[in-house]
């Protein structure tokens, strides 16, 4: 099973989970757990290859993930701790994870935020996996994720997002880097499904204006579905969560009361 920690309030019913993304651990969190255990049940998990759950390696014998495996993994900590259902929190590739969630078991998903959501690969994120792949047997992995951070959270203000994305991602071992990486080649049709397939879960993404890869295609998938709602804030990043997290823990908290 997934490490996982939890903080348990007896005078709530609700439960937040987090779900962190490629690279991460729960530790990137950590601006938002006093504020949420003081009015939520609260969970935080590490995915597979990643924080405290590196070196469960039992349970990961086979050469590739897929999005349903990881997701599954989080599904076993809720039956584990007999949370029926909760609302989710994602950030990055976590939130292709909780979307993922809300298909496979939505009835276990009460409602969903998504920081720095990916929704869609443009050009320029197309060509950065592209990049990826055919230089991923030759280049050392944390060059590569050193590249991809920078381009994705460029500005000097995105520093601390992205440095602490780096100092996460260099704990993994390369063979769970390169894992994780191979998910990209089967993430633009899922993202492409659920596009197209709305699901009658409240969703909640939360972006930074300065997130130019990922903030037009979320924009548009806002329009287009009932049950999703936008929330930019200003200069900042990708990781919202890091980079204003006063403001997103509020926006967060409101929408989560909204819908318990």
């Amino acid at each position: 099973m997934l490490y996982y920690k939890k903080y348990e309030k007896k005078e709530s019913k609700e439960w937040v989970v987090f779900v962190h993304g490629a690279g991460g651990s729960s530790s990137i969190w950590f601006q938002q757990l006093k504020a949420f255990k003081s009015a939520f049940n609260v969970l935080l998990v590490d995915l597979r290859g990643h924080g405290k759950s590196k070196d469960a390696l039992q349970l990961y014998y086979e050469e590739d993930y897929t999005f349903d495996d990881i997701s599954k993994d989080v599904l076993q900590v809720l039956d584990h701790l007999n949370i029926e259902r909760a609302h989710f929190i994602g950030v990055s590739l976590g939130t292709i994870i909780i979307r993922n969630l809300s298909e496979i078991a939505p009835d276990r998903v009460k409602s969903a935020i998504l920081c720095g959501a990916i929704t869609r690969l443009n050009v320029r994120s197309r060509l950065l996996v592209f990049l990826g792949n055919t230089f991923k047997k030759f280049v050392p992995y944390m060059w590569l994720y050193r590249f991809f951070a920078w381009i994705i959270m460029p500005r000097k203000r995105h520093a601390k997002a992205r440095n602490l994305f780096i100092g996460e991602a260099k704990k993994l071992y390369q063979k769970e880097f390169m894992r994780w990486f191979k998910l990209t080649n089967s993430v633009n049709p899922l993202l492409k499904y659920f596009k197209e397939k709305e699901i009658d879960t409240p969703m909640l993404y939360v972006m930074g204006r300065e997130d130019y890869m990922f903030l037009p295609p979320v924009e548009q998938i806002v329009a287009d579905h009932q049950h999703a709602y936008l929330e930019v804030i200003e200069n900042c990043g990708h990781v919202c969560n890091v980079e204003k997290p006063r403001i997103f823990n509020k926006i967060s908290i409101d929408f989560i009361h909204n819908h318990a």
